[in-house]
């Protein structure tokens, strides 16, 4: 099969959507099938190395550090069309969303939407337009509605967001549930985290906590850092991002410099090492769809530790393979739960994580794909439901 993955968000942009478009990618040809990217283009200074990555003229996102907008007029019909292309995988609901519904009509292929983001639920602060959060919710489901019905499938990560998306979508063709894929021999328990602990100054005995991910506002990583007062522990945060000053400013307020350590982004060959030397990973977002990060440390064996909400609820088991909180009021104490997770807690995490191998996921996605190709130009078979989860 011959696969177009069309992505609002890729490399040097690091987030989950690229990290998941580019694990899917290598999944899919693992499995014998040919596939392009098709991604926003950084400029020459920043582009990897790649040459099936088709890059599309784009501007930078000033009220987002880091991201690229793809520019709309030129859709690339030639460049496209010398693929020959058997499907088209949407995978973000901003420009690229368009893009593929324009080049889906013109070239009469289906296409697919990976629904990754509540963007909804940061519309208001990152819209470049500044209007009422209720006006500019409301605008953003009329957008998303009219998106996401034209669509062949829409893939959801979580059953949560499936049902969530029903409610405001319920004219969605065919919603399918096929989490992100990580990679469980990359994540994998039994590493030594001592060098990573040598090279960033991570010194003495003390318990840590870790969260990994963009330093941004939906993350809440405020939270985490008001419970860390009542912990007798260290919190270390991977990754940088737009709240890093304000982040700074509250640690300094709490006079909690000797307990909340920022590392930064850090390459890509040192993240498994970064599990490797957490006793627990949090996570404060009510954000997320999934969070690949969420997976890579349960697949590392460590403990983990979230917020009460959406995708985190179908993850994980009180008790079983993780521990959940509700707010601020609880955090600490789950914290102290993750700190002495038992070693059943660590395996039954990283079994759940074994489900998520990049060729498992990849087959269910390429069996979606072909479901869809049978069915195309049948519409009284196209309407169809995965089975709900409320």
């Amino acid at each position: 099969m011959r696969i177009a993955l069309l992505t609002d968000s890729y490399y040097p942009t690091k987030d989950g959507v690229a990290t998941t478009v580019a694990m899917m990618r290598k999944s899919l040809e693992e499995l014998g099938h040919s596939v392009w990217i098709v991604a926003p283009d950084p400029g020459k200074d920043k582009r990897c190395n790649d040459p099936g990555v088709l890059w599309i003229r784009s501007i930078r996102l000033k009220s987002y550090q880091g991201y690229f907008v793809p520019i709309l007029p030129s859709l690339d019909r030639e460049r496209m069309e010398a693929l020959n292309l058997d499907i088209l995988h949407v995978h973000g609901v901003a420009t690229m969303a368009i893009r593929g519904l324009a080049l889906a009509h013109i070239l009469k292929l289906p296409v697919v939407m990976n629904f990754h983001t509540m963007v909804n639920d940061v519309v208001a602060r990152y819209s470049p337009i500044k209007l009422p959060e209720e006006l500019l919710d409301r605008g953003m489901w009329i957008y998303l509605r009219n998106i996401m019905k034209r669509m062949d499938a829409v893939i959801v990560h979580t059953p949560s967001i499936g049902d969530e998306l029903l409610d405001y979508v319920p004219e969605i063709k065919l919603l399918s549930v096929i989490p992100a894929a990580i990679d469980t021999s990359l994540f994998r328990p039994g590493r030594s985290g001592e060098d990573f602990r040598k090279r960033y100054n991570l010194v003495g005995d003390k318990k840590r906590v870790f969260h990994i991910g963009r330093v941004s506002f939906e993350k809440e990583i405020d939270m985490a850092i008001r419970a860390i007062a009542d912990v007798d522990a260290e919190l270390i945060v991977v990754g940088n991002g737009p709240q890093r000053e304000e982040l700074d400013r509250l640690v300094s307020e709490l006079k909690l410099e000797n307990k909340v350590k920022f590392l930064g982004f850090i390459p890509d060959e040192d993240l498994a090492y970064a599990y490797a030397s957490a006793d627990t990973l949090i996570s404060c977002s009510a954000f997320e769809t999934q969070s690949l990060t969420l997976l890579e440390a349960m697949s590392s064996g460590v403990p983990c530790v979230c917020r009460n909400a959406r995708a985190f609820k179908d993850i994980i088991k009180e008790g079983e393979n993780g521990f959940l909180f509700n707010g601020d009021e609880d955090c600490a104490e789950a914290i102290k739960k993750g700190l002495v997770a038992d070693e059943g807690v660590k395996n039954r995490a990283r079994e759940y994580a074994l489900e998520h191998s990049g060729v498992n996921l990849a087959e269910k996605t390429v069996e979606l794909y072909n479901r869809i190709i049978a069915t195309k130009y049948k519409p009284s078979e196209n309407s169809v439901r995965e089975p709900q989860h409320k």
